[in-house]
């Protein structure tokens, strides 16, 4: 499915928006404030014994007959993280999920950034190692089609503070999931957030977690754990049940905004192009 010819034309027209309205980077702007040789003035420097003579600017000299050297910005090759919700939780939604990781992940490696996938549950389940340059999609792409949901209730933190003890160099840290977490979100973003990573939330939902249509006495079973328990719905736990919901979701969101994190939300009803669509032409994955 991932890799059928078909879909890579259309992750393939979302990398070209990318670089229309990104310059190609998933990030609107990574400058370094380190000078160099890039390509972007940035300021002057006194010449001093040792510089490239080449930066020299002469012009400066010969109306100031001072020696000056140009300084540019540099521009860092990004690493990106994909952390892809694998939990059963996600059963329903986890074609689409692994669509957009897929549309990420493509403009990342074509845009020669760096890429690391990995599922995330009660564990961290590695997909794929760090690797760089279009040559890797097919790899990615065949990666991201064998995956399968496994493991039982998320624990978000525990998987981030895994994730971190791997990868020391800060990079891109794009969460895409429900982010219906049992334990929350908060402490996990803060921490990826502490280890100077940028983060990005892809908040992906379907009409069953937001909407509640059961009603009568019914016996429910957890998908992740397998527990069960019986209980009688009625309009009025219905209607309780989708305020949860919402206001999960508003603490998200409030979450991200105090934070600087980065965040978009979705149902599955979309084309996937939509929503990637959205957030490039939005600025990228930034907050």
């Amino acid at each position: 499915m991932l890799t059928d010819p078909a879909f890579i034309r259309r992750l393939d027209s979302l990398y070209l928006l990318a670089r229309k309205v990104l310059g190609g980077s998933l990030q609107a702007d990574r400058k370094t404030r380190q000078r160099g040789t890039g390509i972007t003035f940035a300021d002057y420097s006194e010449y001093y014994h040792g510089a490239d003579y080449r930066a020299i600017d002469w012009r400066v000299f010969a109306r100031f007959e001072s020696l000056v050297i140009k300084l540019f910005e540099l521009e860092e090759d990004a690493t990106v993280y994909l952390l892809v919700d694998s939990s059963r939780s996600m059963n329903s939604k986890y074609l689409y999920a692994r669509k957009l990781a897929a549309a990420l992940g493509y403009i990342a490696l074509r845009s020669l950034d760096r890429l690391a996938v990995y599922g995330l549950a009660d564990r961290l389940n590695p997909l794929l190692d760090v690797c760089r340059g279009g040559a890797k999609t097919i790899e990615f792409l065949r990666a991201l089609d064998r995956a399968e949901t496994f493991g039982g209730d998320t624990d978000f933190t525990s998987c981030a503070r895994v994730f971190q003890a791997r990868h020391r160099r800060r990079g891109l840290v794009i969460v895409v999931s429900d982010f219906l977490f049992p334990s929350g979100f908060e402490e996990g973003l803060r921490y990826l957030q502490y280890h100077n990573h940028e983060v990005f939330c892809l908040q992906v939902q379907d009409e069953h977690d937001v909407r509640c249509d059961w009603k009568g006495d019914l016996e429910l079973e957890c998908v992740e754990t397998g527990q069960r328990k019986r209980v009688t719905v009625t309009p009025r736990e219905a209607r309780r049940y989708e305020q949860a919901v919402a206001e999960w979701n508003d603490g998200l969101r409030a979450c991200c905004a105090r934070t600087g994190i980065g965040l978009a939300s979705t149902l599955t009803d979309p084309p996937f192009e939509s929503v990637i669509q959205d957030i490039l032409r939005r600025g990228g994955l930034v907050a």
